[in-house]
């Protein structure tokens, strides 16, 4: 066990891809907080290669979200668009 404490976490420069791909799941309910950090992840990882669709990496995020998968990617949708990514 160790009494040190945890790393300073850097946020992410305003307008980055990362921070739009976080604001765009923000408002999604999500069973824990882990959940939307993976949902996240995943719409980053879609957002930078592009190789899949929008809804599969939504699926293979694999969080549990209060809403449904097609609502949630609906929100995805309509948030980055707001935020200006061309899709």
């Amino acid at each position: 066990m160790t009494t040190k404490a945890p790393s300073a976490v850097r946020p992410a420069d305003e307008g980055s891809l990362e921070r739009v791909a976080y604001a765009s799941v923000s408002d999604i309910p999500a069973a824990d907080p882990h959940d939307r950090d993976r949902l996240g992840y995943n719409v980053w990882r879609w957002l930078t290669t592009r190789r899949d669709s929008l809804e599969l990496s939504v699926k293979s995020a694999g969080a549990r979200l209060g809403i449904s998968d097609e609502e949630a990617v609906r929100k995805i949708r309509e948030s980055l668009r707001a935020q200006g990514v061309t899709l």
